[in-house]
């Protein structure tokens, strides 16, 4: 099993969070798994993305030509890397943001990650309220590992951050999963 996934937004929407969190929590399940950061001249407001393979074996590059699921934040962002997903693959889109009517073969899940996050108190959150959307509808990491992950990262004494992004992670697996 191998599951390639690019993650893409803007500067400040938490992008490399989302793929490290991702990344961590699939370490943590003894899985491989190479997040891959484009660091270059975006700064807050410029697009923004990372890579991440997930596999139960040895991989073998870290750069994706064409993934497996796109999650999506913004539409530049959408505009940039529409054409890197295969057939038959996912786009998770964050519909506050960017809208599509279709890809061609690929399947397309269209929710408002950033109206989510603004309705649980912290526009912030968005970007693991679209990771909790993937995790519901690609099933590769378990929810609780994500959670550990979030509890390791947290400085002490912050729980409300830890609180804000479990609900903001709980509400985008209830896209999936009713």
């Amino acid at each position: 099993m191998i599951e390639s996934v690019i993650i893409a937004g803007s500067g400040g929407q938490g992008v490399m969070l989302l793929g490290k969190v991702l990344a961590e929590a699939v370490m943590r399940q003894g899985q491989q798994v190479i997040w891959f950061p484009a660091y270059g001249p975006e700064v807050r407001g410029g697009t923004s993305h990372c890579m991440v393979t997930i596999s139960d074996q040895e991989i073998g590059s870290p750069y994706i030509t064409k993934a497996d699921t796109l999650i999506i934040l913004n539409n530049p962002s959408l505009e940039r890397f529409k054409s890197r997903v295969k057939d038959k693959g996912l786009l998770i889109l964050n519909s506050s943001l960017a809208k599509t009517s279709g890809l061609g073969k690929i399947k397309v899940l269209q929710f408002p990650f950033t109206d989510i996050a603004i309705s649980l108190g912290n526009i912030k959150v968005a970007n693991m309220v679209a990771l909790g959307c993937y995790l519901g509808a690609k099933k590769t990491v378990k929810i609780k590992e994500v959670l550990e992950v979030f509890k390791s990262m947290v400085p002490a004494g912050k729980t409300d951050i830890l609180e804000i992004n479990q609900k903001a992670l709980q509400e985008g697996v209830k896209l999936i999963d009713g």
